[in-house]
């Protein structure tokens, strides 16, 4: 079993969601926890939390979104910690729109954020977790199999960073490597990232989880070495309905969201435009 006491993890994205609730739930059960987002104030209420549990832990206020910095804020990550047992790439921002609304901006910015600065964060820090013989833990979203409406955009960049994980967990297995890789699949869990400004309202008619719960299903993956976990685990029963029968999936998803709207007095987005 996954004992985290004494493990040396970062958790990106850890000021506040869905990462804060990893941060705690892990300096909790004895890691030593290295916490990072951007916005200063907050990460320093969760590092205060933390360090009740853990006392080594520590944080760095840091932009993800500035890919060409990982290299060096990896090297710092390590020579702080005194190496890395456990990553976990947190991190990511979404964004609701119709598919053909978003601007160019919001493209980059997805696909920058929740794809690249995870990749480029996890290829910087794998020689240290070949040294330990450590983790990587991806929490993408049921978004990455189900193709959800108007998140088009955050469904491929989470669909992208699932199948990354699938070609590091082949790669590394070639070349006999230790490292265990993982996707976690949040659904709807109860945190602020879908109410921020500049998102369109949710339709989801599904009841959200405490933000805790994934905590218990990072450590689930982490003892069963599955490559991929949804929470809720009822998730995991919808991407083999939706291999079967692709087409009908997708309209069945059509007509869910034309209902959900019309029951919530919502209009249907207009056509695209020439």
């Amino acid at each position: 079993m996954f004992d985290p006491s004494g493990r040396r993890v970062l958790v990106t994205g850890a000021s506040s969601g869905l990462g804060a609730a990893l941060a705690r739930g892990l300096a909790e059960r004895g890691a030593i926890v290295g916490l990072c987002a951007r916005r200063a104030d907050r990460l320093d209420a969760v590092l205060a939390a933390v360090r009740e549990h853990s006392p080594e832990s520590r944080s760095w206020t840091v932009d993800l979104g500035d890919v060409d910095g990982l290299d060096a804020f990896a090297d710092q990550v390590v020579d702080d910690l005194g190496g890395l047992d456990l990553l976990v790439n947190n991190a990511g921002i979404p964004k609701r729109r119709w598919a053909w609304a978003h601007r160019a901006d919001e493209v980059a910015d997805v696909l920058r954020i929740d794809l690249h600065s995870p990749i480029r964060l996890t290829q910087a820090l794998l020689p240290a977790l070949e040294a330990s013989g450590g983790h990587v833990v991806f929490i993408g979203s049921v978004a990455a199999r189900l193709g959800p409406p108007a998140e088009a955009v955050y469904s491929a960049a989470k669909a992208g960073i699932t199948a990354y994980a699938e070609g590091l967990r082949v790669d590394l297995g070639v070349a006999g490597s230790s490292i265990g890789v993982h996707v976690v699949q949040p659904g709807v869990l109860g945190t602020e990232l879908f109410a921020l400004p500049d998102n369109d309202a949710s339709i989801s008619d599904v009841e959200p989880l405490d933000p805790s719960e994934i905590v218990p299903a990072v450590l689930g993956a982490l003892d069963s070495g599955a490559t991929e976990t949804f929470v809720p685990g009822w998730f995991a029963d919808l991407p083999p309905v939706k291999a079967t029968d692709l087409d009908g999936f997708l309209q069945g998803a059509v007509e869910y969201t034309r209902g959900r709207l019309d029951e919530l007095g919502l209009p249907r987005p207009d056509r695209p435009a020439h």
